[in-house]
């Protein structure tokens, strides 16, 4: 029972949630255009669950147009398949995350793989907000997990629908308990590789891997051993493996994310390399606070280098 115990602490503390509210790439393959929204649950990075606004994006005539349909209706109906998506990606930069989920609601029998991977997000990010309550949460989570897992039927080359079914799965294991976390570990892992492989480019995957990777390498021997209690071979990772994954998300993308400094930085110093530590968390203390989650990342990257 002491060594359970230990175990549900340190997987609660450690194992990733993959709670990220982050983009799913777009649809077209071009660069964001919209600021990254992320958050994680408290165990993982501190940040809790909040819903993190993204930068409004410059207005297009269609994504003004559709603007203007939002502010008089939560539904929007539009023509086409393009429009639906436009509309629903400027929703999300807007973080209009109930009309966005009214209007991908329409689509929730879709046997198309853009729809649905959007509704799996849209539907998470719902459960995110603090107003929704424990039971809604739930169902949500789980919704959102049915959404992903369709999409991925629809369409296994998709690599938002591998992102957004890692994201989801991760997620249920707050319900399932620690055994069923550990063992998602493993999948979730396999999918975002395959978002990787399917799309290189996109930053975000790249960062849930290496802090996947970094989450599993600061594990101290105790507590690897505690966790082989419950698996016989826990995951596990190294500082390397999640420099590199950070490392290539900001070559793909620099200075995309004010997380992806920090994280930079504190495996830097976890590997006792002082100068780049140095450098990358002044560039994460330095980088424009625009949402509560920068203004954590500020202050956490200021509590580190007085550590140098």
């Amino acid at each position: 029972m002491m060594a359970w115990r230990v175990a549900t602490r340190l997987v609660n503390r450690t194992l990733l949630e993959l709670a990220v509210g982050v983009r799913g790439g777009s649809s077209r393959g071009t660069r964001r255009s919209y600021r990254i929204r992320a958050s994680w649950t408290a165990g993982a990075l501190g940040s809790g669950r909040a819903a993190f606004l993204l930068g409004l994006p410059v207005l297009s005539a269609l994504s003004y147009q559709a603007f203007r349909k939002v502010q008089s209706s939560a539904v929007v109906f539009a023509l086409d398949k393009e429009e639906v998506l436009e509309q629903a990606d400027y929703l999300y930069g807007c973080a209009e995350t109930e009309k966005l989920y009214q209007l991908l609601l329409q689509y929730k029998d879709s046997d198309d793989a853009e729809f649905l991977w959007r509704l799996a997000r849209a539907s998470r990010d719902l459960s995110m907000l603090p107003d929704t309550d424990g039971g809604r949460k739930k169902q949500l989570v789980f919704e959102a997990f049915e959404y992903a897992k369709r999409a991925l039927e629809r369409d296994d080359k998709c690599f938002a629908a591998h992102k957004w079914y890692a994201i989801c799965l991760s997620d249920t294991g707050e319900f399932e308990g620690v055994k069923v976390k550990i063992g998602n570990s493993f999948i979730i892992r396999a999918h975002l590789e395959r978002a990787v492989e399917l799309n290189p480019k996109d930053a975000t995957s790249l960062h849930i891997l290496g802090y996947w990777c970094f989450a599993f390498a600061e594990l101290p021997w105790y507590q690897r051993k505690v966790a082989a209690v419950i698996f016989s071979t826990p995951p596990t990772s190294t500082f390397e493996e999640a420099l590199e994954f950070f490392l290539k998300a900001e070559k793909v993308d620099p200075s995309f994310y004010s997380k992806n400094l920090l994280m930079l930085g504190k495996t830097y110093m976890a590997m006792k390399d002082k100068e780049k530590a140095l450098l990358w968390l002044t560039k994460a203390k330095e980088y424009p606070a625009h949402t509560l989650e920068d203004k954590e990342v500020h202050k956490e990257a200021v509590e580190l280098l007085n550590q140098l």
